[in-house]
């Protein structure tokens, strides 16, 4: 092995803990190449199926996604990354190169590989619990230092969105209309207005409580809609998913609903600015029941394309 990168048992375990990414259906949808001096990635076609994800969109955000994880849990190993994404115009499907550089981790480092470990898609409701506002801030500031942008979706904009065409987007929205009256020019830090909790609101036929989602959503958008931005968008929402990890709250990562919404949600919560990749609904996770267990992963070996001898893919 090369002396500038790391030995072969640090990079099966960085590779297989990157692996824990989230993608569309759990496709896992990158390939990666170890060569002497580098790591490449790739993304997969066969995993990228054209009826539901014709520009390999979805595919490319999972790609952007392990990619980030995979530069979390080196950096906590000793070896910073340095990052070429899109090298080579002539394979199209080589997202990224990777060369390494020793490095000494930081905590944050070493707390990001360990969120790693505990993430994993929350889809229950989230209950009625404000999240301190200085938290929006940080997941703003550390998707921007990916590129990408993470802006809080108002709850108009998610009434809207939960109506007929994207009735999949939420659990349940928080769906008080008086609330949402109340809060529609409301656009301020997270957690600055309370929302209904789950057991607030109750079904007069039946007497029973009327379950409510109360996480925040947020969509990840980026300045431009090309493939070199749905790569970094990836790389953005693997930050905010980590960091919000971290922190100790329950995400999860939406793609579906953006099929039938996207234009919505550029024209109206973007205004226009930005092109949307993503929701996440963020929240403290809830207090009763069993917390989903992570879905299970294809082994490295699975993932890995032939070696090659010399430096480059």
């Amino acid at each position: 092995m090369d002396p500038a990168m790391p030995d072969r048992r640090t990079m099966m375990a960085a590779l297989t803990l990157a692996g824990r990414a989230p993608s569309r259906h759990n496709a896992q949808p990158w390939r990666w190449r170890v060569t002497e001096g580098a790591v490449h990635l790739y993304l997969d076609p066969r995993f990228s199926p054209f009826s539901t994800d014709p520009e390999s969109r979805d595919a490319s955000l999972g790609c952007g996604i392990v990619l980030h994880h995979l530069n979390v849990a080196l950096a906590a190993s000793g070896w910073a990354t340095v990052v070429r994404r899109l090298p080579d115009a002539s394979q199209p499907d080589l997202l990224a190169s990777l060369r390494f550089v020793p490095h000494r981790a930081t905590m944050l480092e070493i707390s990001l590989r360990a969120a790693i470990t505990a993430r994993h898609s929350d889809h229950r409701a989230y209950p009625m619990k404000p999240i301190p506002s200085g938290y929006l801030s940080l997941f703003r500031e550390r998707a921007a230092a990916l590129g990408g942008i993470v802006r809080l979706v108002p709850d108009l904009d998610r009434e809207r969105l939960a109506m007929p065409t994207g009735a999949s987007l939420l659990v349940a929205g928080c769906d008080d209309r008086a609330m949402l009256t109340a809060r529609a020019a409301h656009d301020g830090p997270i957690g600055s207005a309370a929302r209904l909790s789950p057991t607030e609101i109750g079904s007069p036929k039946s007497g029973t409580a009327k379950v409510v989602d109360c996480a925040e959503l947020f969509v990840a958008a980026t300045p431009a809609d090309d493939p070199l931005s749905r790569v970094r968008a990836g790389e953005a929402i693997s930050a905010v998913l980590l960091t919000a990890t971290n922190i100790g709250l329950a995400t999860c990562l939406l793609t579906e609903p953006l099929e039938s919404r996207r234009a919505f949600l550029r024209t109206e919560t973007l205004g226009g600015t930005a092109f949307p990749q993503a929701l996440i609904r963020v929240g403290w996770a809830p207090d009763t029941g069993p917390a989903p267990a992570m879905s299970p992963r294809r082994p490295i070996e699975d993932l890995l394309l032939p070696r090659v001898t010399d430096d480059g893919p």
